[in-house]
């Protein structure tokens, strides 16, 4: 059996309709379960930092949970579980004049719930970071909490957040992957089916994986552009080039990132 560089070129280059369907889907399930994940994931990492024990508590067993159990064991019981004892079932609706089908419905609701309580912790982590000094610096100069966090806490935990944040976002697009198992006709099950019908598993295969590698590549240029920008914001000199983001690579000797004021106290 021969490798079918024809099939392959016209694959990779003029993709078939329902690949890109399935590309625009994965894009699609991916950024929406992010965002939807990374709200939920901050009201879980709030309810963490609660002075009251039992929300805390609340908290703690739903990351525990979560982080705990596979993810397609979760998509199966939220998508056929919660059907078979009669608590809930997907239905298809329409939304702004698109029909969205009752398996993506679940799809998004499953990544949301297993993304978010990872989320929650760099949230958390990040929040943590902040020296407690300048919490209490803050209340004694009168602050409310909602002008503590939104002028003081929440910039200087974002440098820290933002890295495990976008690695989260990468690592959520390769993980569209698993919907198939509940029918989700994104990139993998699509390709699933080309390689089916055509019997060229090999060259399909290879084609998804280089077009799984484009869209992380993408995300990891906006990464890079997103952690300078806030490095530029306060006043840290050193900038995350694509070429050490993709390979880590860095020139010996390289100064690492550090604050302008810093520098000017020495």
């Amino acid at each position: 059996m021969q490798f079918d560089w024809q099939f392959f070129w016209k694959s990779l280059f003029t993709p078939s309709d329902a690949f890109l369907e399935g590309l625009t889907l994965t894009i699609v399930v991916s950024v929406v379960a992010m965002v939807l994940a990374t709200v939920v994931g901050l009201a879980i990492a709030l309810m963490r930092r609660s002075p009251y024990a039992v929300i805390r508590w609340c908290a703690s067993i739903y990351i525990w949970v979560i982080r705990g159990t596979p993810l397609l064991v979760q998509l199966v019981i939220i998508y056929t579980g919660l059907a078979a004892v009669g608590l809930y079932q997907f239905h298809d609706v329409s939304l702004l004049g698109l029909s969205v089908k009752a398996a993506v419905q679940a799809a998004i609701v499953g990544l949301t719930i297993n993304e978010s309580a990872y989320i929650a912790e760099i949230i958390r982590a990040g929040l943590d970071s902040v020296a407690k000094g300048q919490f209490e610096a803050a209340a004694s100069l009168g602050m409310t909490t909602t002008k503590l966090m939104r002028w003081i806490i929440v910039p200087q935990a974002l440098r820290v957040m933002v890295p495990p944040l976008g690695n989260s976002f990468n690592g959520l697009m390769k993980t569209t992957s698993v919907l198939s198992v509940i029918g989700v006709s994104e990139m993998f099950l699509v390709t699933q089916s080309i390689s089916s019908a055509t019997f060229h598993t090999f060259e399909i295969f290879i084609v998804a994986a280089i077009y799984y590698l484009a869209l992380t590549t993408v995300w990891t240029y906006i990464q890079a552009w997103i952690e300078n920008r806030l490095s530029r914001q306060l006043g840290i000199e050193a900038r995350v080039s694509l070429t050490q983001r993709l390979l880590g690579a860095r020139r010996p000797g390289a100064p690492v990132a550090e604050p302008l004021e810093l520098k000017e106290a020495r």
